[in-house]
């Protein structure tokens, strides 16, 4: 079994933060700047070990990864910013393989929906449109296999890994899929396991129940996304709503064994609340600790454990602190989040993680 931990690369600055959001923009920007919403309200989320890190620096990644490495997380999942031939944030995965440091496992999801001002996908400022202009399946897939060659690049099944965020805003995805493959072929990748989230997007094309329908080989889960919400209640004052993590773990084990077509990678959320994104208009899962997370991550492993063949984990996610899910340690819990993947998975498995 493999657990995998998606990474945001926005903890630098770029030209494009700087023009959209102000000088020496980062996602610290938004994270300081939260504040709590009710009693209670765990608002702002601050960082304990690695401090307001910036990712330009060879030192932090370092450090990511033995914090990783020693937890029993397998590898990081890099969101890769990719609009028509432009690239964003690249530069911290860039240095990675350029000096082959961190020796630490890494893979990409292709983060294709526009840049908005909210940044969501949905939001009606858009601040860099997703278009797919004729070729633009062979130009991805030039841009990407230098990074799928690298020998730290993830595999499974012995199968270098692939993933895209919203498949369904592809037009012709089969089509796409196969033009991927084809061209990845050429580039030296004679397979490619292509997996796509398990979501549906308003205005996006209905998802197949079958990921083989549109030429992936499997989904993976990235809650909250997909996952049955119930609020808990609604603040008076403002239009943030409230809702029960605990709630959201016992529906998401509850769901584990109902049947489903094709291959699904489960995922895990070790939280979320978004207030320093959305201010008023956030969601609050409201009760995640890292003792609760601990309970989705056992529940799940300990089902994955269960299924023939190798077995692979989404943990939502390494870093995305103003999202307020993340592993690394925090002024609140410490390593409690990390602490809570290395009991859920078991001495054993963290022991064993290269």
């Amino acid at each position: 079994m493999h657990l995998v931990a998606f990474y945001l690369p926005q903890f630098h600055p770029v030209p494009e933060n700087d023009e959209w959001w102000g000088k020496g923009f980062t996602e610290w920007t938004n994270v300081t700047q939260a504040r709590p919403l009710f009693a209670g309200h765990r608002q702002p989320r601050l960082p304990a070990d690695l401090g307001f890190y910036d990712l330009r620096l060879p030192e932090v990644r370092d450090a990511q990864a033995k914090l990783a490495r020693q937890y029993g997380v397998g590898a990081f999942c890099y969101y890769y910013y990719w609009f028509n031939g432009r690239r964003i944030l690249e530069r911290p995965l860039e240095e990675v393989l350029r000096s082959g440091k961190p020796d630490f496992p890494f893979m990409l999801c292709w983060a294709n929906e526009p840049w908005t001002r909210n940044w969501d996908g949905l939001d009606s400022e858009i601040l860099l449109p997703q278009t797919y202009e004729a070729g633009w399946a062979t130009r991805f897939a030039c841009d990407v296999a230098k990074l799928m060659l690298d020998q730290r690049y993830f595999r499974f099944n012995g199968v270098p890994v692939l993933l895209i965020y919203r498949v369904a805003h592809i037009p012709e995805v089969k089509k796409a899929m196969h033009e991927i493959r084809t061209a990845l072929s050429e580039y030296g990748i004679p397979k490619v396991h292509l997996a796509a989230t398990w979501v549906q997007f308003p205005g996006d094309a209905k998802l197949p129940e079958n990921p083989g329908e549109w030429g992936l080989d499997a989904y993976f889960e990235f809650p909250p996304l997909m996952v049955r919400m119930e609020p808990l209640r609604t603040l008076p004052d403002f239009a943030a709503t409230l809702l029960d993590y605990n709630s959201i773990v016992t529906a998401a084990l509850a769901r584990l064994d109902e049947p489903v077509i094709g291959r699904r990678h489960r995922g895990v959320m070790a939280g979320w609340d978004n207030t320093a994104r959305r201010r008023t208009h956030a969601n609050v899962f409201h009760g995640a600790t890292p003792t609760n997370f601990r309970r989705w991550m056992r529940g799940v492993i300990t089902h994955e454990s269960r299924q023939p063949g190798e077995r692979l984990v989404f943990i939502n996610a390494w870093n995305e602190w103003a999202e307020g899910t993340y592993l690394e340690p925090d002024r609140d819990f410490g390593h409690g989040w990390l602490e809570a993947v290395a009991s859920a998975a078991g001495p054993e498995w963290t022991n064993r993680v290269p």
